[in-house]
């Protein structure tokens, strides 16, 4: 999303920003982050510049107002192949809401806790996604 945001500063300055839309259609997110955030924009220029599927098998949100930041998450699930014995891996993204890399590695291992699967992670990437905007049913 592009759009004149007025900065800490009071000037106006021309921003990009990351979003993700939980939606059916390119066109249904298009109209969703375009109508969530106009009381931010209130009645400046905004565009969508870009639209893309994310690979996110799962988000996790978090119901602290401090967990501001998304982080990508990969998870390594182990399996056995009963054919040849050996160990396949395969790997899993998340989006996990949380204020540090910590608290976003241990949000992921609270929601793995009531699972049987073994699993490792991988990697915690803070993205630069600003807000995520859920689906709507209307």
């Amino acid at each position: 999303m592009r759009y004149e945001k007025t900065m800490e500063d009071g000037l106006d300055k021309k921003v990009t920003e990351t979003y993700v839309v939980d939606a059916l259609s390119f066109t249904e997110a298009e109209g969703c982050i375009i109508e969530d955030m106009k009381p931010y924009v209130g009645d400046k220029e905004m565009e969508v510049t870009a639209l893309k599927i994310a690979s996110y098998n799962e988000v996790l949100l978090s119901d602290k107002d401090s967990d501001d930041k998304y982080y990508k998450i990969r998870l390594n699930f182990i399996t056995l192949d009963e054919r040849n014995g050996k160990e396949k891996k395969t790997a899993v993204d998340y989006l996990v809401q949380a204020a540090t890399v910590e608290g976003a590695r241990k949000n992921m291992e609270e929601a793995m806790s009531g699972t049987m699967i073994d699993y490792v992670i991988v990697s915690v990437i803070e993205t630069n996604i600003i807000d995520l905007f859920e689906h709507k049913n209307i």
